[in-house]
């Protein structure tokens, strides 16, 4: 029993002394801020290289059959159809907001007859295409890209490129034409509900007469306005649907992949509209309003 005890005193002692003679690893060097921008600004541009290259392809195929319009029609129906109780409440809601935040200030000016005016510039040129096109990249941009992840990461992609079916073909052109069909329409239906929004609250906290309201309305639009209306929603439509396919066709990872591709491509989806916003209104006022 005692050497035994002795024995494990020993060893207890030779491991004790070899964790101490053992050199520790030296930690490796973190990472430098310069460093880590450069790194970040290098994926940045290959992921910017690299969408532009399926923009050009798919606006490539979009015109030269064949076009599966089929697909076309039920992404249609999901992107238009599917989105249109979310603008309906959203843009009579808009409209509202806005009387309700200038009421007082055209109530302290005598100038409540303009509110018709200013409610309808204000909608069909910028707030009408930019809300509309937020909602559809947060319902159907975030859509497209996880059920185009999915399909990557189930391989289907890779399935339909061994059967000589193209996935930009069949996946992504359907899903740019519904997107450029169904997002003017929205705006315009967008446009519409919040102007009647505007004139139910402008009527109760202005007491302006529907003539009053739909006169100066329909008086402040041109056709630079309209043209503002149209083109933008058109825009959008491209990036919105692009980006979508674009982080769904590269989704890796599994299921936590779809996640990370969702949620990048609504991020990267507003914050292009927000960009391209600007620069289009921009243009268009060059045009059209100068």
């Amino acid at each position: 029993m005692t050497s035994l005890a002795v024995n494990v005193t020993l060893s207890l002692h030779v491991l004790c002394t070899m964790a101490t003679l053992t050199p520790k690893m030296p930690e490796p060097p973190q990472p430098s801020l310069v460093s880590t921008l450069n790194n970040t600004f290098k994926r940045v541009v290959l992921s910017l290289q690299d969408y532009s290259h399926l923009l050009i392809d798919t606006l490539v195929k979009m015109v030269s059959p064949p076009v599966y319009f089929e697909d076309v029609l039920e992404q249609t129906d999901l992107i238009g159809v599917g989105s249109l109780p979310i603008i309906l409440l959203t843009g009579l809601f808009i409209g509202g907001v806005m009387v309700l935040n200038t009421a007082q200030q055209f109530r302290r000016f005598g100038e409540t007859s303009i509110t018709g005016y200013a409610v309808a510039l204000a909608l069909v040129r910028e707030l009408g295409p930019v809300i509309a096109g937020l909602l559809v990249t947060g319902r159907n941009g975030s859509a497209i890209a996880s059920e185009l992840g999915s399909m990557v990461v189930t391989e289907q992609v890779d399935a339909m490129r061994a059967l000589g079916v193209d996935p930009v073909r069949k996946l992504v052109v359907p899903r740019v034409l519904a997107t450029l069909l169904s997002l003017p329409l929205l705006t315009a239906v967008a446009d519409l509900v919040g102007l009647i929004g505007g004139y139910i609250i402008s009527h109760f906290t202005l007491g302006l007469s529907a003539a009053e309201f739909w006169n100066q309305a329909i008086r402040a639009l041109a056709f630079g306005d309209l043209v503002m209306g149209v083109a933008k929603p058109i825009v959008f439509a491209i990036l919105i649907s692009t980006i979508g396919c674009f982080y769904g066709l590269r989704t890796q990872g599994g299921t936590q992949g779809v996640g990370r591709s969702t949620t990048s491509a609504v991020v990267a989806g507003s914050i292009t509209i927000i960009i391209f916003d600007f620069f289009l209104q921009k243009l268009l006022m060059y045009w059209f309003v100068s």
